[in-house]
C-alpha cells in the first residue's frame, strides 16, 4: 500500500524558520532508513504558505487565492511518500521519526488510492489512460 506522510506546518515553519543542522543530519539518517528498507518514494519539505497559492472552484468559477493562509494546523510543511505493508507499518516508521520542529508537531498518515479501489466506475479503458500517463510522466522525472 502507498501513504503520503504529511508533516503538519507549524507557526514557525509558516514564518519560514529553517530547521538547524542537527535536525537536519537526523532527518537525512532516518531519510537513509527508509530508503534502505525500500519504503521512501519521494519526499519534499514545502515553502511556507505565504508564497502558495489556493484556486477554488464554484461550480463553473475558478478563484485565486494567494496565501498565506490562515490556519496552520491545517497546512502541511511537508511530505514523503511511501510504500508499506500496512498502516501499522507506515505508523511504526513515523514513530521513529525525529521530531520535525523544535517545538509540539503533528504527522498525519493517509492511505493513497489505488486503481481497485475505484470499482467499476475506473473502466478499463480509464484504467489504460492512468497507466500510460504513470509511463510518461516517470520517463519525463
Amino acid at each position: 500500500m502507498r501513504c503520503i506522510v504529511m508533516v503538519k506546518a507549524t507557526q514557525a515553519s509558516e514564518a519560514g524558520v529553517m530547521p538547524s543542522e542537527k535536525l537536519l543530519t537526523e532527518m537525512g539518517r532516518f531519510n537513509e532508513e527508509l530508503v534502505k528498507a525500500g519504503i521512501m518514494l519521494a519526499a519534499e519539505g514545502l515553502q511556507p504558505s505565504s508564497k502558495g497559492t489556493r484556486v477554488k472552484f464554484s461550480g463553473s468559477q475558478r478563484s485565486v487565492i494567494d496565501g498565506p493562509f490562515a490556519e496552520t494546523k491545517e497546512l502541511v510543511a511537508g511530505f514523503w511518500l511511501w510504500q508499506v505493508k500496512s498502516m501499522e507499518e507506515a505508523v511504526e516508521w513515523v514513530k521513529r521519526c525525529p521530531n520535525p520542529f523544535e517545538s509540539e508537531s503533528e504527522i498525519e498518515i493517509r492511505q493513497v488510492f489505488e486503481a481497485d479501489d475505484f470499482g467499476a466506475e475506473l473502466t478499463p479503458e480509464l484504467r489504460e489512460q492512468e497507466a500510460q500517463l504513470r509511463v510518461q510522466a516517470a520517463v519525463k522525472s
